[in-house]
């Protein structure tokens, strides 16, 4: 077994960008799980990692929005947005094209998935990267599931993805850490920036932690739009974690809402000692 990680993690701008501005004990616990995450990825003896991200514009727009990406390159720079503004330094993060091209050509045996050669980074995958590898020397694959522009993927699709990823990470000899990340409830862009609905996120967490495949598929976009806004459907970047997972339990390390955050601040692993690896194809 060559996927040696497992996790979610929150990514929206404020993270970083107005970090002076949230509750200094809440942000700090929020950051000490983040590194704590650091730390499990560093011992897990991973070699790469996939950073599974909802892109935002940044890339992709509606002339061509793959349902899933994956990146193909050997460095990708970032952030793309202002450094001041998000308050993370330009970086180059290293790539393995090799590698990634492996991974890729795998997945492609049970999902569609398109390729990009070229890809600048923006907070989505910026803001995990600064918390997870601080010296940016872990090689980075960064892969994407359309969270923005509807039609979306039905979660079921994201969590096929998930056990995709899981298969080509499993078939590579390159120890492989996976983590995905968005929002949970948000509202970004929007006169409702800052609203969280904490009972929706722990409803959803507790689904997670359970890696309940039934309850996980059965939300559908129109609820998730009323209930946790447009950035509730960054769920998908979760799911497709619970089933590369499928059948481990996993634990919520940390959540809070952080209104100057914008979003319901999420830090949760699964235990890839537990359950069963998808079949092969």
């Amino acid at each position: 077994m060559t996927l040696v990680y497992a996790g979610c993690a929150s990514h929206a701008p404020g993270i970083t960008g107005r970090a002076d501005q949230a509750d200094p004990e809440v942000r700090d616990e929020f950051y000490a799980a983040y590194d704590d995450m650091r730390q499990a990825i560093e011992a897990s003896g991973a070699e790469a990692m996939i950073v599974l991200a909802a892109e935002h514009f940044a890339n992709f727009f509606m002339d061509n929005m793959p349902s899933f990406a994956i990146g193909m390159a050997d460095f990708y720079d970032g952030p793309i947005e202002d450094p001041a503004w998000l308050g993370i330094d330009r970086f180059r993060a290293p790539g393995d094209r090799d590698l990634s091209q492996r991974l890729i050509t795998r997945v492609m045996q049970t999902v569609d998935v398109a390729y990009a050669e070229e890809w600048k980074l923006d907070h989505g995958i910026a803001v995990p990267l600064h918390f997870l590898t601080p010296r940016f020397d872990l090689t980075i694959i960064p892969a994407n599931i359309n969270c923005q522009g509807p039609p979306l993927a039905p979660l079921h699709r994201a969590w096929a993805f998930g056990q995709a990823l899981r298969r080509a990470a499993d078939s590579v000899p390159e120890n492989i850490a996976l983590v995905g990340t968005g929002g949970i409830s948000h509202w970004p862009a929007t006169p409702d920036s800052g609203k969280i609905n904490e009972a929706w996120d722990c409803e959803f967490l507790d689904r997670w932690q359970r890696n309940d495949r039934e309850s996980l598929l059965g939300y559908d976009d129109m609820s998730v739009y009323a209930e946790a806004g447009q950035g509730g459907f960054e769920i998908r970047t979760f799911v497709a974690i619970s089933g590369a997972a499928s059948g481990a339990t996993g634990t919520v390390h940390f959540y809070a809402p952080i209104p100057i955050f914008a979003v319901g601040c999420t830090v949760a692993s699964y235990d890839l000692g537990q359950g069963a690896v998808p079949s092969s194809v």
